[in-house]
C-alpha cells in the first residue's frame, strides 16, 4: 500500500517537474549539468567508469554522469520517470541505460558490479529498509569501487515552519511506521496542483544510515554535514552567491545535508 500511493504521486509529479524552472529541462537539452558542486568535487574524473544511479527520477544527474564521459544505469520505480528519461538519453543520443522497478527488486532486474554508485537529494525517506538499502548497495559494487551519496539531513526533518521562525515538531528517532503527509505542490513547483496529495515517508537517523552501509561490509572514507541545500526547504531561506539555500540568520545555521563517501574493499 504504501508504495503504490508513493508511486502515484511520484508518476504525476514528472510532468510537473519536467516543465519547472528548478529542472530547466530546457537548459539541460542545450548543454546544461544537474549535478553540484559536492558530488561533482567527491567524484572527480569518472570518465570511463561504470556508474550505477539509485532512484534517480527522470534522469538528469545520470546523463550528466554520461556527458562526463561515465557508462552510466539509472534506477527508479516511476514507470513515468524512466519513459522520460529513455526519450532524453535517446534524444540526446547519450548511452544510458535506464531500469524500471522498485529499488528493494533491483537483484531481479539487473546483474554486474560498478564503479561507483550513487544517490542524492531526497532519497531515503521513501525506503522503509534502509539496512537492506546497504547490502544493495554493497552487492552492485565492484572490490575498490566507490560509494557516493548527498542527502538532506534528518536533524532538520524535527523542524516545521511558524511565522517565519523555525518550530520543533517533529521527534528525530524513527518508528517502524512511516509517517502520512498531506502535501501542498512539489518541492520543484510549490503552486502545483496535485491529484495525489498523500504519500508515505520514513525517517532515517544518520547513526542508521551509516551503520547500514557499515554493517553491509563498506568502509566509510568521508562524512560531510552542511548547513546549507540544494532547495529552498522553508521561506526563511536566501540563496547565496554559491547556488545553495542557507537561513538567512546568519546566527542561526543548521546542518540541511550530509554526504557519505564510502568504500568496497
Amino acid at each position: 500500500m504504501f508504495y503504490r500511493t508513493n508511486l502515484r504521486y511520484w508518476n504525476e509529479l514528472v510532468d510537473i517537474h519536467a516543465g519547472s524552472r528548478v529542472y530547466d529541462l530546457e537548459g539541460f537539452l542545450a548543454g546544461g549539468s544537474s549535478l553540484h558542486s559536492i558530488e561533482l568535487e567527491a567524484l572527480g574524473d569518472v570518465s570511463g567508469k561504470i556508474l550505477l544511479h539509485l532512484q534517480c527520477h527522470f534522469g538528469l544527474d545520470t546523463l550528466s554522469w554520461a556527458r562526463l564521459g561515465a557508462e552510466v544505469t539509472g534506477v527508479d520505480f516511476s514507470e513515468n520517470a524512466i519513459q522520460l528519461a529513455r526519450h532524453l538519453a535517446q534524444r540526446l543520443r547519450l548511452p544510458a541505460k535506464f531500469v524500471h522497478c522498485n529499488l528493494y527488486d533491483l537483484p531481479e532486474h539487473l546483474e554486474g558490479e560498478f564503479d561507483v554508485v550513487y544517490t542524492s537529494y531526497g532519497v531515503i525517506n521513501w525506503l522503509h529498509d534502509i539496512w537492506r538499502w546497504g547490502e544493495i548497495v554493497h552487492g552492485y559494487l565492484r572490490p575498490g569501487g566507490i560509494f557516493f551519496m548527498a542527502e538532506f539531513h534528518p536533524f532538520m526533518l524535527i523542524f516545521d515552519e511558524e511565522g517565519g521562525e523555525l518550530a520543533v515538531k517533529h521527534g528525530y528517532w524513527h518508528s517502524s511506521e512511516p509517517s502520512l503527509i498531506e502535501v501542498d505542490g512539489s518541492y520543484a513547483d510549490r503552486d502545483a496542483v496535485l491529484e495525489n496529495r498523500e504519500v508515505y515517508e520514513w525517517t532515517h537517523p544518520l547513526g542508521d544510515v551509516l551503520s547500514s552501509l557499515i554493517g553491509a561490509g563498506l568502509a566509510l572514507e568521508e562524512v560531510r554535514e552542511y548547513p546549507f541545500s540544494v532547495d529552498e526547504i522553508w521561506g526563511n531561506m536566501e540563496k547565496r552567491e554559491d547556488g545553495y539555500w542557507r537561513l538567512k540568520r546568519r546566527d542561526l545555521q543548521l546542518p540541511l545535508m550530509f554526504s557519505v563517501k564510502a568504500t568496497r574493499p
